[in-house]
């Protein structure tokens, strides 16, 4: 496998989450561009554990790797609904946890990709 530093979905992905008034640390979110994945899934959050975090006396902070087989080939609208997903597994507390597929479902992601492009048309 191979990790490289997706500056540009980073940049994407936090406007995203501003622009949803996601309430969350921007600064503690990273994307992350894997090759090499045999996984079907488009992209993953990742964190650093609550007993690593207590441990090393650091706040959590949020990795979404981006799989590149799976993410690239899709359409620009199905690329912002994979970083909504993801986006929405991030708890407000940034304490180490994640949301769970309950609230981060399709109906929800739909309804918060209509709301960005609402807010991008005025």
């Amino acid at each position: 496998m191979e990790y490289h530093r997706d500056i540009d979905w980073e940049q994407k992905a936090k406007k995203i989450a501003a622009e949803l008034g996601m309430p969350f640390d921007l600064t503690r979110i990273a994307c992350m561009r894997s090759r090499g994945s045999t996984s079907n899934a488009l992209a993953r959050c990742h964190t650093v554990p609550k007993i690593m975090q207590k441990a090393l006396q650091m706040d959590g902070y949020y990795v979404i790797e981006i799989v590149s087989e799976n993410f690239d080939g899709l359409d620009e609208k199905e690329k912002i609904k994979t970083i909504i997903h993801e986006l929405m597994h991030i708890p407000k507390s940034m304490g180490g946890g994640f949301r769970q597929h309950d609230y981060v479902c399709n109906r929800n992601v739909d309804s918060m990709y209509k709301r960005l492009k609402m807010r991008e048309k005025g």
